[in-house]
């Protein structure tokens, strides 16, 4: 093959055969084979195959997914990080590879298709693919490279899945309740006791901590303020007890420092564990795929029995915290009072499963 008129082109016009082997400034060795039946054909290869890599060497240098997924769990400092790790290990196969500009709903698809085909729920799904979506809004807005650029240009949107496989709540009656707390370790039965009798989260149950006690002396009587760090809307939420909610209260006094609840004098991760589904099954309780087991039930209890004993719903919206963004949380005296009243309202647990949980 013989060099063409072109440095860094070869064409030979017996075989037809050419290529480009070029040395170009800010892009490095270029190297190339084509076939062309004229010098003509031959240059203009030439050309096109040096513009298409100035082209790219021009285009940012974006990071794979693995990477952000790996800066991700090195920097992030949430409760959640542990579950989030899972949710990443089960992702990079399928878009590890990827760099972040070719992170769009396409190129998920094939995950989503995968965990629907294993059995996953949408909703479980629609958690993992929050890790994503997190990932790539930091990327988006906050990681810079070296250049002060960010590691790619904006979050695509992210579709949430839902193949209409929601589990449906399970409110107890006050029977099923007796069994289910009967069940349960004294822990465990405390904290659903709190949960049914105050309507709170099972995560605010399990971080419920003293120092978020506030006195209302005008009313003899403590709420919980809990931060907005802890709650679905992130916006503070007033808990009110009632009888049943102090006397627990006043039973878990001096036994953790820091936290309300806990076990063995530490605070506990969760209340939906092993212990908790043994107790759901021996109190026979409905298990299924498409009904909820799992301590969430406890606020779903809550909300009916506000309802059967006749609060109105602007009340129940305050206790439930499914409050608007421009509701104020600087509830007075009176409000509290009213709200303590509406929780009042409530029937307590058998009686003899009450002096169990409360004086062990």
């Amino acid at each position: 093959m013989r060099k063409a008129k072109i440095a860094g082109l070869y064409w030979d016009k017996k075989t037809e055969k050419g290529s480009v082997d070029k040395r170009v400034e800010g892009v490095g060795r270029v190297r190339a084979v084509f076939t062309a039946s004229s010098q003509k054909e031959a240059e203009g290869h030439y050309h096109r195959i040096i513009a298409e890599a100035k082209t790219k060497a021009a285009q940012p240098k974006y990071k794979n997914f693995t990477e952000a997924a790996t800066k991700y769990l090195n920097e992030a400092t949430i409760k959640s990080l542990g579950r989030n790790a899972i949710s990443l290990a089960n992702l990079v196969p399928f878009i590890g590879h990827l760099t972040l500009d070719e992170i769009h709903q396409g190129t998920i698809q094939p995950y989503i298709n995968h965990r629907r085909e294993q059995g996953v729920k949408s909703r479980t799904v629609d958690l993992e693919l929050s890790v994503v979506r997190r990932i790539m809004v930091l990327a988006s807005r906050v990681w810079r490279d070296e250049n002060n650029k960010p590691w790619v240009p904006t979050a695509p949107l992210i579709l949430s899945p839902d193949w209409d496989d929601k589990a449906e709540a399970y409110p107890l009656t006050s029977e099923e309740q007796r069994r289910l707390i009967k069940e349960l370790p004294e822990h465990l039965a405390e904290m659903a006791l709190f949960a049914l009798n105050t309507g709170a989260r099972d995560n605010i149950v399990t971080n419920l901590q003293w120092k978020w006690e506030m006195r209302i002396p005008e009313l003899n009587t403590s709420v919980f303020l809990v931060p907005g760090d802890f709650t679905k809307n992130h916006t503070t939420h007033l808990i009110v007890l009632n009888a049943t909610a102090r006397r627990i209260i006043e039973s878990r006094r001096g036994k953790i420092e820091s936290h309300v609840f806990g076990y063995k004098d530490k605070p506990v991760d969760r209340i939906y564990n092993t212990a908790w589904k043994k107790a759901w099954k021996r109190a026979k309780l409905p298990v299924g795929k498409n009904i909820l087991s799992g301590p969430h039930n406890l606020r779903h209890t809550f909300a009916r029995r506000l309802r059967s004993v006749g609060v109105t719903l602007e009340t129940r919206k305050a206790l439930m915290h499914h409050i608007d963004g421009d509701i104020t949380t600087h509830y007075s005296p009176a409000e509290i009072k009213e709200l303590i009243e509406a929780v009042e309202k409530l029937p307590e647990a058998e009686k003899n499963t009450m002096l169990r949980v409360v004086n062990g």
